[in-house]
């Protein structure tokens, strides 16, 4: 996977990049979360997803009910059989969302220039005259001057599916609005959006609560995306209510930065978050253009080195109704991988987009073509700079086993583990190699049963760029003699070698704990 590593700072021979590129195992090292929906919900279409790179489901409670997802869940777990590749779920919240009701579901056709009322009082049937909204504090909220954006989809500048309203008067609750540009709208539900303004509505709302409570706990979800996080305390509050709710204790909440509120408070909130999904579509809105780019590349560097999993959204929205992306998504799909992101998340375009498993092959391939000129060596530095002297006794293995692998250009890298942290320490330094992640159950109990651990740490590092999971037997621990370690470890290259990432004669750092040591062995494989 290393061996035709290029750099973009050296100069490549322009004919080599008509070279068609090897196949593998791994489509990227980059992770592909899809978000499941009307198009995407059926067994074939899911196994087609889940072959061509999707490694996380994610499912959308801003629509549709939890009976609607359950059949799409199911449909999952037969796809997830039949192809033998894991998945993750995710649960996104709706949170303080705008919504404008449309329930009689008719196009609203707005003109440039004219008036329309938005109106708290949802009995009244949208038209394009009125458009009656989920929230009765936008009078209050909002002042003459200010920018909403409206929309199945939310504004991207080339679309007449959205709209930019600018706010003319506040009469009582209602807020008249002058129409900037000629859109229709079309569905039951459109998202609203409000520029630099505070939306006093609770980040988890009693809808999100009652569907992690009874949607998410049956289905022992692996992350909750914690929609239009804006203070830490938003991500304590919701690990709060996880931990009273069993098997959730364990779920990984990803703070998903949406307005300036999240950003302005940024770095307290990745200390408390697993994991930072920068939602471009709102964030593109509150910011201006020119701006986007430099909270992109900050966040995910701080994210880099906190060794946190860094989400990027909304990368091939014109790939909703085309087979091929246009170049400028192409081009931001290779730079989202070049400043260090772990997944890139596909919203629209998977769940109601025409090409689900196309847009999945492609955004892969970029993804791939992309890591082959990622500098890791540059990377690798600026991360031991960064972590300092001295280091902790895991950063310090885990860095080595990383230095280790690329000084004798091992095939891959394999790392036992129990909690997932270890493993997750070596993808921080982004190895231009696969970790294989071996995670060993272990045993709890709960006064009442026991139960192993284990499952829910494998589908979490799906998630994380470069890392690749296997449950092993627990009959291994992952403290123990050398000799259950060699044969766990003779498990995990026997599937290195069936999934064709180990030849012989290869070379592969092992990383594991023996006793009360943590151990870096580098292995040559025979025939």
């Amino acid at each position: 996977m290393h061996s035709n590593h290029l750099l973009l700072e050296e100069p490549i021979r322009m004919a080599s990049i008509l070279e068609p590129s090897k196949s593998s195992f791994f489509p990227a090292m980059t992770k592909i979360v899809g978000t499941l929906g009307p198009k995407s919900r059926s067994v074939d279409t899911i196994s087609g997803c889940l072959k061509t790179g999707m490694s996380v489901a994610r499912f959308d409670f801003s629509w549709g009910e939890p009976e609607y997802h359950q059949e799409t869940l199911e449909n999952l777990k037969i796809a997830v059989k039949s192809t033998k590749k894991l998945c993750a779920v995710m649960l996104d919240t709706v949170g303080p969302e705008l919504q404008v009701v449309n329930k009689v579901e008719k196009s609203i056709a707005l003109l440039a220039d004219s008036t329309v009322i938005m109106t708290p009082y949802q009995g009244q049937e949208a038209s394009s005259d009125v458009l009656p909204i989920n929230f009765d504090g936008l009078a209050k909220a909002v002042k003459i001057g200010d920018t909403i954006f409206v929309g199945h989809y939310l504004f991207t500048g080339s679309e007449t599916t959205s709209v930019w309203l600018e706010v003319e008067s506040i009469k009582g609750d209602d807020v008249v609005c002058k129409i900037k540009n000629s859109a229709t709208l079309a569905g039951s539900m459109f998202t609203l959006h409000v520029c630099q303004v505070r939306i006093e509505m609770p980040t988890l709302s009693e809808k999100d609560k009652e569907v992690i409570s009874t949607w998410g706990v049956k289905n022992k979800i692996d992350f909750l995306s914690l929609s239009y996080t804006r203070h830490a305390e938003d991500v304590r509050e919701a690990r709060e209510f996880l931990s009273k709710l069993g098997d959730l204790s364990q779920t990984q909440i990803f703070a998903k930065i949406e307005n300036i509120e999240g950003l302005t408070h940024f770095d307290e909130i990745l200390q408390e978050a697993d994991g930072i999904i920068l939602s471009r579509g709102n964030l593109g809105i509150d910011l201006p253009p020119e701006k986007v780019f430099l909270f992109q590349k900050a966040a995910v560097y701080k994210c880099n080195m906190a060794g946190k999993p860094a989400v990027v959204t909304r990368v091939v929205d014109s790939m909703t109704d085309n087979l091929r992306p246009t170049r400028a998504e192409a081009t931001d799909v290779a730079n989202a991988v070049l400043d260090g992101s772990d997944a890139i998340l596909l919203g629209a375009e998977t769940l109601r987009g025409l090409y689900p498993v196309e847009t999945i092959s492609i955004v892969g391939k970029i993804c791939a073509e992309a890591e082959k000129v990622f500098n890791q060596d540059m990377y690798f530095k600026k991360t031991v700079k960064y972590v300092g002297e001295p280091m902790t006794h895991l950063e310090s293995i885990a860095s080595s086993a990383v230095r280790a692998a690329i000084k004798v250009k091992a095939s891959v890298i394999i790392c036992f583990t129990s909690s997932g942290r270890a493993a997750r320490l070596i993808a921080k330094y982004r190895p231009t190699m696969p970790v294989l992640s071996v995670v060993i159950p272990r045993l709890k109990t709960n006064q009442l049963r026991w139960s192993f651990s284990g499952a829910f740490e494998a589908r979490q590092s799906l998630i994380v760029r470069g890392l690749f999971p296997m449950l092993a037997d627990p009959r291994h621990p992952a403290e123990s003699t050398s000799s259950t370690n060699e044969s766990v470890l003779k498990v995990a290259l026997d599937h290195g070698k069936s999934s064709g990432v180990i030849k012989s004669h290869d070379r592969v750092v092992v990383c594991q704990k023996v006793g009360d040591a943590s151990v870096v062995k580098i292995i040559e494989l025979e025939d």
